[in-house]
């Protein structure tokens, strides 16, 4: 048996599942899960990067413990985080994360030197202040950058840490707002503008190649690049077709489309869509949402005395609802988000029941939204929209999207994102020959149902 070890880490929770054909379907096996290593200090927010390490490490090697060490591994975290090392290769700490608000204060000095017309034409990515071009700014201003010599984004750092070998990953590097949408590299010119040292950088690797091999276990295994953005890996797991669109609900929730080339028009800018590099050099044309994020801030100002599940029931139950923009910057890092929600909608009696259904009924509208933004924009008309990931197994959201949308309806699969990694990884070994024979490999392997 040759077995594969995704490491999947979202900003929430990581895990360790291990891949395999057997039968002429990939099984999984989740090994190893870890949380809790947000940290807040002094009103910053913050990477506990001692524990991710170790929690990667205890996780590899209990695949060894238990037998099943791994041929390969690959790692996937979210997108826009780093961290810089020294000449000495010594972190520089802390590892800022993209919820800290330290970006708000320079967006409009980055707009004075770039403006956002020019910076989309280049890179095709949205404006988002977490985005690493403005946490790398403020790096600069506060003096951190000038002590680094390598610039390593989350799971290019892991991977790093457990080979000793520096690579930039090409979908991770992409959420950056630095690559050039059409060369695939590192933009010069905005570095050079911005006084961002391009020196800290290395050269862009693809998915599907080597970093190096592993270091300091018991056993031999190789270090590979996936899709390193988990939500690349997830859309390497999903095919709909030309006109089939995907969701990947997790945390945020990013609705789009697979493309050829980059879309660069003023409609796309207007409509803060995203060009995303995904594995083979296609692009993610998509929109962010925040997700899960709502339910799961929902979910412990309430002490979690409720499951996902009884949430998901109140909301059935309930029956009223208010309509709020899921992206608005009161939800990114609300102490209560239930107090945010109550806020925007100025109703401080607001009931938990319509609180939580006014979130189903947002994000439903707010995905049907994106899908006609995506027919108009792109000129493709979707027929089917595939729901993957953690958040595909939420059935009422599932129906409230075919309700809003009017469109064909999918759910999985759900470990849509750990698949993608674990996909790559064969293609690294040859297990199987191309993208569209391992796509083909996911729709016999895993349930995906239609919703009514």
């Amino acid at each position: 048996m040759i077995y594969h070890l995704a490491i999947d880490i979202g900003a929430s929770s990581g895990r360790h599942i291990l891949g395999y054909i057997e039968d002429g379907k990939i099984r999984l096996e989740e090994i190893h899960r870890f949380e809790d290593y947000l940290r807040e200090e002094n009103g910053s927010l913050f990477w506990d990067i001692e524990k991710l390490v170790r929690e990667v490490k205890a996780g590899i090697a209990k695949c060894g413990e238990l037998g099943k060490a791994p041929a390969t591994i690959a790692i996937d975290t979210w997108g826009v985080d780093y961290v810089l090392l020294d000449e000495n290769k010594r972190e520089i700490l802390p590892a800022v994360a993209y919820r800290d608000s330290r970006t708000l204060s320079v967006m409009d000095e980055v707009a004075a030197i770039i403006p956002q017309e020019k910076l989309y034409a280049k890179t095709g990515i949205q404006k988002a202040n977490y985005n690493s071009i403005y946490q790398l700014y403020c790096d600069k201003k506060s003096g951190k950058l000038d002590k680094a010599k390598y610039f390593l984004m989350m799971p290019d750092y892991l991977a790093f840490k457990l080979t000793g070998e520096i690579r930039n990953e090409y979908t991770e590097a992409s959420t950056s707002n630095l690559i050039n949408a059409r060369t695939k590299t590192w933009d010069g010119e905005i570095l050079d503008a911005l006084g961002i040292k391009k020196d800290v950088f290395s050269e862009v690797s693809l998915p599907c190649t080597e970093v190096g091999a592993l270091q300091g276990f018991d056993f031999d295994s190789t270090v590979i690049l996936a899709p390193s953005h988990d939500t690349a890996s997830a859309v390497a797991a999903c095919s709909v077709g030309n006109n089939g669109v995907y969701i990947s609900s997790g945390t945020w929730s990013l609705i789009g489309t697979e493309n050829l080339e980059p879309v660069l028009s003023d409609e796309a800018l207007k409509a803060n869509f995203t060009n995303e590099g995904g594995i083979n050099y296609r692009y993610r044309f998509l929109k962010n949402f925040m997700g899960m994020w709502l339910f799961q801030n929902i979910r412990k100002n309430l002490n979690k005395q409720f499951s996902y599940d009884e949430m998901m029931n109140l909301a059935m139950k309930s029956d009223g609802f208010e309509f709020i923009d899921t992206n608005d910057v009161s939800f990114l890092a609300p102490e209560s988000m239930i107090k945010a929600i109550r806020n925007y909608l100025n109703n401080d009696k607001l009931p938990m029941d319509v609180v939580i259904n006014s979130v189903y009924h947002s994000l439903a509208k707010s995905y049907a939204g994106a899908v006609k933004e995506i027919e108009s924009i792109s000129g493709k008309t979707v027929d089917t929209i595939n729901i993957v990931g953690g958040g595909s197994k939420d059935k009422y959201l599932n129906q409230l999207t075919a309700q809003y949308t009017g469109k064909r309806v999918l759910a999985g699969p759900v470990e849509a994102t750990a698949t993608g990694n674990i996909i790559s990884q064969m293609l690294y070994s040859k297990e199987v020959a191309t993208l569209e024979e391992a796509r083909a490999l996911v729709k016999v392997s895993f349930d995906i149902q239609e919703v009514v």
